[in-house]
């Protein structure tokens, strides 16, 4: 099926451009190239109306004006990646300018690449449809993390900004770190920028990650890394532990007693017969009884193969809330 026969079947299918230029014989080049291309072409003339619309209708790139009268295109580019809503939104810059400072400057205020002026439509087909094609990419990824329920976070480690962030992850920081604001902040929470560099601080020593990031009577939330990407984002996913949910879920997975469950639990945790029976107020000889019950009911011969199978049940348990 060629461009313009895709495009007739479903206007978006070759992605949707947003065209930011005061120029009308710059708009009409483009406007009708892409549209030939099978895109759903945009227009807008200045920078208030550019922002708008593209808060609107969250385009996959946007061709944007590097100079234009009252609002220019460097704080267009600075204010819609400063806005949580668009700020993934790939930003190509026109620009007749050349020279190494406006280049720098187009970059700076968020620009994912540039072409020069006078425009030639072809490259600028090549440019969008790569950087269409990534921006996809990224929109699919985060979306089978929110299908998945899974709580993963991006930050800038150079500003603490939180780049992007699942829903999970978004009901998480405000739970643990936000409860009385009304709107969520965009900075990462200073407990989770500090994990972040004790965490990466052990990684380059090669020492253990630690996981805890904070926690608050009987629940924690806990972290570790996913991903670092080449322009210091870090991808972190969070998960938050609950004594008494995780006791549930192994009575639920295992058919056991309250008390075989919680000395289940704190066998998990690391700690020792002697430990448990001074959490649980009883004798070490009893919870050597209890967890004999256990091995029995889970058909296991250790504590260490007795700890993976509830873990797993547990894991399982917390990602399917």
């Amino acid at each position: 099926m060629s461009p313009s026969a895709l495009s007739a079947a479903d206007p978006a299918a070759a992605g949707i451009v947003l065209i930011v230029d005061d120029v009308p014989e710059n708009l009409a080049l483009l406007h009708d190239a892409l549209d030939e291309a099978g895109y759903l072409v945009l227009v807008a003339t200045n920078g208030e109306s550019a922002i708008a619309r593209a808060r609107q209708s969250l385009p996959d790139v946007v061709l944007l004006d590097a100079l234009m009268p009252g609002m220019d295109g460097f704080e267009v580019a600075r204010r819609l990646k400063a806005d949580f809503a668009t700020r993934a939104i790939p930003l190509i810059f026109m620009t007749g300018l050349t020279e190494t400072e406006h280049v720098v400057a187009a970059f700076a205020a968020g620009g994912a690449d540039y072409v020069t002026k006078p425009i030639k439509p072809a490259e600028v087909l090549a440019r969008i449809a790569a950087h269409v094609q990534n921006a996809r990419q990224m929109k699919q990824a985060r979306s089978a993390l929110d299908a998945f329920g899974q709580a993963t976070v991006a930050v800038r480690a150079s500003d603490g900004r939180l780049v992007w962030q699942t829903p999970l992850a978004r009901q998480l920081i405000r739970s643990w770190f936000e409860p009385g604001r009304s709107e969520p902040s965009e900075i990462a929470p200073p407990r989770l920028l500090d994990w972040i560099m004790a965490a990466e601080l052990a990684r380059r020593e090669r020492r253990e990650v630690p996981g805890l990031v904070a926690s608050e009577g009987a629940r924690r939330l806990l972290a570790s890394f996913h991903d670092q990407t080449g322009d210091e984002e870090w991808l972190v996913v969070l998960r938050e532990e609950n004594d008494a949910s995780a006791i549930e879920a192994l009575i639920a997975a295992f058919r056991l007693t309250g008390r075989e469950a919680e000395v289940l639990y704190w066998v998990i945790r690391g700690k020792t017969n002697r430990d448990i029976g001074d959490i649980l107020g009883t004798s070490p000889r009893t919870v050597h009884k209890h967890l004999e019950h256990v091995f029995e009911k889970l058909g296991v011969e250790t504590r260490t193969a007795a700890a993976s199978m509830a873990m797993a049940k547990i894991r399982a348990a917390s990602e399917g809330a």
